[in-house]
């Protein structure tokens, strides 16, 4: 597994990235060492964040953690991984690689039978970003899909947690 370590906005001391590296070890029976992950050092409100990326097989799995230390921060990280890891078990087996799943069986948390997909149809029209925001925030939505009046392309506004917005536009 390859892992990339950086830090915004502040000096990322040895002992972190070693902490991440030892820590970030136990996903190697998921992936492999095909994956690669990405972990990013913050500090921001008083919290000290860690944010966990992985890329694999076309799939990735991300969690973003807040805590009084950097040590609590990436272990309630890595249990929120491997919890949703473990809880799309039967969707992930076909991607991940072969044996991943058998050494810890007792503790699955495996989602019983079908699940239902709610669909509904909305008419996308043609705004400006700022018209998005704005129809996002009367419906009191966390995101809006819209079609950009100038490039005509599918796009996401969303309201991302530190309260700032988000644009996600086609390639």
């Amino acid at each position: 597994m390859k892992i990339t370590v950086s830090a915004k906005q502040m000096t990322l001391r040895p002992s972190l990235r070693d902490l991440a590296e030892k820590k970030l070890i136990r996903f190697e029976r998921f992936f492999g060492d095909d994956a690669e992950t990405a972990v990013c050092f913050s500090c921001r409100h008083n919290l000290q964040y860690v944010e966990i990326t992985i890329y694999y097989g076309g799939t990735i799995f991300r969690c973003e953690q807040g805590a009084d230390t950097f040590q609590t921060a990436i272990d309630e990280a890595l249990e929120s991984l491997e919890r949703q890891i473990r809880k799309n078990k039967t969707r992930l087996e076909k991607r991940l690689r072969s044996g991943a799943f058998e050494v810890e069986a007792d503790d699955v948390e495996e989602e019983e039978g079908e699940f239902c997909i709610r669909t509904k149809y909305i008419p996308v029209k043609p705004m400006s970003v700022e018209e998005a925001i704005l129809q996002m925030n009367l419906l009191g939505h966390q995101f809006f899909v819209f079609r950009d009046a100038e490039a005509e392309t599918p796009c996401v506004v969303y309201r991302r947690k530190d309260g700032d917005y988000g644009l996600i536009v086609e390639e």
